[in-house]
């Protein structure tokens, strides 16, 4: 079951635990990262589905008459209809209030609960859609789908990260991302598969995210809690159980002891809200669960994601190339994931930052320059076969430097640099923020479209250049890092260990030592337990 002892080995000074990768641990995170497919399938299918002729004329009549009125059809402005937008923008913007509500429930009830809320509402909303008769019925069914994104991407990220040894964390996080790419392939195929249908095809790719959303239900009943959701609820020996279990190793004390204290600090936190905002030593996880979220949907991502058949469409390629393209692309992400997975533990978080960071710069001037050559300012023009081929390509490498930087990353960072007392706080902030900026990118992309024509590829890349920068001077490395002693990774850095008191990154070591010795005197060989390990009186208060 083990695969051996490791050491962690992050610049920020980790410790060393007991234990190893045991198949326990890789195969429920696995299930666990099928939460992914739920956001990815959205983000699949919906810009399939509103380049779908009969669904448009049923329910956006007026976008129809737009592509076939040559008088008022521009390159850029085809697609231009803010209800349209809203359809697809809606999700996130539900995705973006109900993370509020997850996260409270994440901390209370635990991760897997969360899960479960999240699986039955995409359920319900993927029903409502594949059943529609009105756009109301498609809002009502789309926000409840965010109901279900933001409750999943609360608690499937945290779980990952809080269930993965530290040696491969990075590795089993990024299987969230995997997920979502395999989901916006999954939804490309059958995108195209029901295009081809004479009638209510739309009906079926919509309907068909009924089965990711099961995958999530029945996951968060076979799943198991992880030790730190344990803890938090007052469950010593079943936390302890488990992380023997999902370590593979009889001897925990010395991590078992590191959430313990992990879990005391938690427990007197009586808002984690009020103390990620104003107390100094959460200044760099407030930061990055900002930042990176923000960042990570104004790279323009989404642009290609869940408008891409719709851009491709715009762009001159024919219906079934569009959505071919689309298909494309997919592959490209899904594979471009497996090169994060396989690099994220070996070379670190940074270097995959960077260097996704500057191909993106590159592509996005690129295709903005070929764009804008062909159309210009006015619109008009068309794309020839060898430009179209050049773009498709030049947006295949776009999206292989996202697929394994700023796309898993973007998930894997804030969800690993939290301590457990603002932990539920840190990540509804991450997929608030991502949430708000992938509705605005939604709800006005193609209005950017229409006004800024070519000109809006170079603004997302002069915004993958700011947000380059902003890695390169202000993250630290965190591969290999346990969870709880990010404070050490912090109190390193040259611009945040001025937010970091020296009482943060106490822990384990000597005082770990001493207590796990005086306990031995007492009470034989018998294994310390988590009360019996604290200084006296902090048992009692657990």
């Amino acid at each position: 079951m083990a695969g051996g002892a490791f050491v962690s080995d992050g610049g920020g000074g980790g410790g060393s635990y007991e234990g190893g990768v045991t198949s326990f641990v890789i195969i429920t995170c696995v299930v666990a990262a099928m939460g992914g497919l739920l956001f990815g399938y959205d983000l699949g299918i919906s810009g399939g589905v509103t380049s779908m002729e009969e669904f448009l004329s049923k329910f956006f009549p007026e976008v129809d008459r737009q592509m076939h009125n040559a008088r008022r059809e521009t390159a850029y402005c085809k697609f231009d209809n803010q209800l349209l937008q809203l359809f697809t923008s809606s999700l996130y913007l539900a995705a973006l209030v109900s993370s509020f509500a997850a996260s409270a429930v994440t901390r209370k009830y635990g991760r897997k609960v969360s899960m479960f809320v999240g699986g039955l509402a995409f359920l319900i909303g993927a029903l409502f859609n594949a059943f529609a008769t009105n756009v109301a019925m498609l809002i009502i069914g789309r926000l409840l789908l965010g109901v279900g994104v933001g409750f999943a991407n609360q608690s499937t990220p945290v779980y990952l990260s809080e269930m993965a040894p530290a040696k491969i964390r990075g590795a089993l996080n990024i299987g969230f991302q995997m997920a979502i790419t395999i989901g916006i392939l999954i939804a490309n195929l059958i995108n195209y598969g029901t295009s081809k249908m004479a009638r209510n095809g739309w009906r079926v790719s919509l309907g068909l995210a009924a089965v990711p959303a099961v995958v999530m239900v029945i996951g968060s009943f076979v799943l198991p809690d992880t030790p730190n959701s344990m803890l938090e609820r007052g469950k010593y020996e079943q936390a302890r159980e488990m992380l023997q279990k999902i370590r593979g190793a009889d001897n925990v004390d010395e991590e078992f002891q590191d959430l313990c204290d992990a879990c005391e600090a938690a427990k007197k936190v009586e808002n984690p809200w009020k103390n990620i905002f104003q107390q100094a030593k959460y200044r760099p996880a407030l930061a990055f669960c900002s930042a990176i979220p923000f960042f990570q949907q104004i790279t323009g991502i989404n642009v290609i994601m869940f408008y891409a058949p719709v851009l491709f469409k715009t762009l001159g390629f024919a219906d079934d190339a569009s959505l071919i393209s689309a298909v494309i692309t997919g592959v490209v992400n899904v594979v471009s994931t497996i090169v994060s997975i396989y690099a994220v533990d070996r070379y670190g978080r940074r270097i995959l930052f960077l260097e996704g960071g500057i191909q993106m710069i590159v592509c996005q001037i690129v295709v903005g320059s070929l764009i804008g050559m062909k159309f210009g300012t006015s619109g008009s023009g068309t794309l020839t076969p060898a430009t179209a081929d050049w773009i498709l390509a030049f947006i295949c490498l776009y999206v292989a430097g996202f697929a394994w930087s700023w796309g898993p990353l973007g998930w894997l960072v804030p969800s690993e640099i939290c301590p457990l007392e603002i932990r539920p706080a840190g990540q509804a902030i991450n997929v608030s923020v991502n949430m708000f900026f992938t509705f605005l990118i939604g709800q006005f992309f193609l209005t950017m479209l229409c006004h800024m024509k070519f000109g809006l590829f170079y603004f997302f890349g002069g915004m993958v250049a700011i947000m380059t920068v902003f890695i390169y001077f202000l993250l630290p490395e965190t591969k290999g890092v346990p969870i709880e002693e990010m404070g050490r990774v912090w109190k390193q850095h040259p611009f945040w260990k001025r937010y970091i008191p020296d009482d943060a990154v106490i822990g384990g070591g000597i005082g770990f030592a001493l207590a796990v010795g005086v306990s031995l005197l007492f009470q034989g060989n018998k294994p310390p337990r988590c009360e019996n390990l604290l200084p006296r009186g902090r048992g009692e208060e657990l």
